[in-house]
């Protein structure tokens, strides 16, 4: 008999966005409008240097660096290699990217229909398979652990991490590398008709893992993830999520949300209920993160959960959202916002992968028995993404980890499916 993971817990964050490299940042930059010249893009050779990596596409090399980021921020990598200090097989990855390598499978095509196939280059085709960007993540580090690509349009970073979780409640992993990543290239542009600072070139990543093995290692977890939901419209998403109309701490909206005078939105395509109107009370603070780092596609999702994790700690920290307020004020230290002294310091000893399962869950999820601990609504940040006129819409409530853990909490039944290490 074993007990299940706990509650689904978020250990680690990584970005590879230019001007934001912590949560609380990406969160400053969307809260205050960003003047002057753009900052320059990412230098993913500065964090995973140019080796080996000539011949990957840049959704990809970005997609490395943040991957990297958020597993040394979870303390699974240590700051010397690159191999993870688990066992490969308890960790999986869910990559969501709507756009990564379309200029590769474009030029491709285009160059077997011109000429033949015999002109292609045998070290960029493989960058036009549509699960390049996952696969690459896990032959880095080692990761043997389910392997998952998304292009599910724009609900597809918020479901890489309902996914991402999912695995980790079923037992198939002890914690898995959610990625959302896109950048922009003549391609992109043409088939988007939108300019390059219009557009995303970026990536951003967490960890996501069982609370009894992220304790069990002695992990710190900066957020618990809560319901998801996917419903056709944003009103019926929201009301799945909050019923009776409770309201969240934050709202990060859908992407380019806008909301008409009086309390009715502006129009479906705008994101707005199918009824038209605005399903979060007018109060409740909101965030659009693409206002920051442009229309991000399948990374949205991941994006958000980034960004909000920004907005819990300052949450605990007791301070606001107003720009310079934040954890680092009150003296807090988020996750994500040392992640430049773990790379320099590696692992604490906190604990072997090996005794993970002599932990003790902080709250109850699938496979444990005692019931969550309540967060009020106030106290969670609502993130969704998605477009009516699509009648996709998916929303994730993500909250506070418990400040306490069950005194003796009992065993529940063996999940058939769970990992063995």
């Amino acid at each position: 008999m074993t007990r299940g993971p706990g509650e689904v817990v978020v250990t680690g964050v990584g970005l590879a966005l230019p001007g934001a490299d912590t949560p609380d940042a990406l969160l400053r930059r969307t809260a205050c409008a960003v003047t002057g010249p753009a900052a320059e893009p990412f230098d993913t050779a500065a964090r995973i240097g140019r080796r080996g990596h000539r011949y990957k596409d840049r959704a990809t090399r970005l997609a490395l660096c943040a991957a990297l980021d958020a597993l040394r921020d979870a303390r699974l990598i240590p700051s010397d290699g690159e191999e993870v200090t688990v066992p490969g097989d308890t960790v999986g990855v869910v990559a969501s990217s709507n756009l990564g390598n379309l200029d590769t499978a474009c030029l491709t095509a285009a160059a077997i229909a011109e000429r033949s196939a015999v002109d292609l280059s045998p070290m960029s085709l493989p960058n036009a398979s549509s699960n390049v960007i996952a696969s690459w993540v896990a032959i880095r580090h080692g990761l043997r652990g389910p392997n998952l690509m998304l292009c599910n349009g724009a609900t597809s970073g918020l479901d890489a991490v309902h996914w991402g979780a999912a695995l980790v409640a079923a037992g198939r992993v002890r914690r898995a590398v959610v990625i959302g990543v896109e950048t922009h290239n003549a391609v992109v542009e043409d088939l988007l008709g939108r300019s390059a600072d219009e557009l995303l070139d970026g990536a951003a990543a967490l960890v996501v893992e069982g609370a009894r093995w992220a304790e069990g290692r002695g992990a710190r977890a900066a957020a618990t993830l809560g319901r998801y939901q996917r419903r056709a419209g944003l009103s019926g998403c929201v009301e799945a999520l909050l019923p009776g109309g409770a309201a969240p701490g934050v709202w990060f909206t859908p992407e380019r949300y806008a909301e008409g005078p009086a309390g009715t939105g502006a129009g479906a395509g705008a994101g707005a209920g199918t009824d038209g109107a605005v399903p979060v009370p007018e109060a409740v603070p909101r965030y659009d993160v693409t206002s920051a780092v442009g229309r991000a596609s399948g990374a949205l999702g991941v994006l958000q959960c980034v960004a909000a994790i920004g907005w819990l700690a300052r949450a605990e920290a007791g301070t606001d959202a107003a720009p310079g307020a934040g954890p680092e004020a009150a003296g807090l230290r988020a996750v994500g916002s040392e992640a430049a002294e773990r790379r320099a310091a590696g692992p604490q000893a906190a604990g072997s992968e090996a005794g993970a399962g002599s932990g003790t869950a902080c709250a109850a999820g699938p496979g444990a028995a005692p019931g969550p601990v309540p967060v009020p609504a106030s106290r969670q940040a609502l993130i969704t993404s998605g477009d009516d006129t699509a009648e996709a819409v998916a929303g994730l409530l993500l909250r506070p980890t418990p400040d306490r853990c069950h005194p003796h909490p009992p065993r529940a039944p063996l999940i058939s499916m769970e990992c063995s290490r």
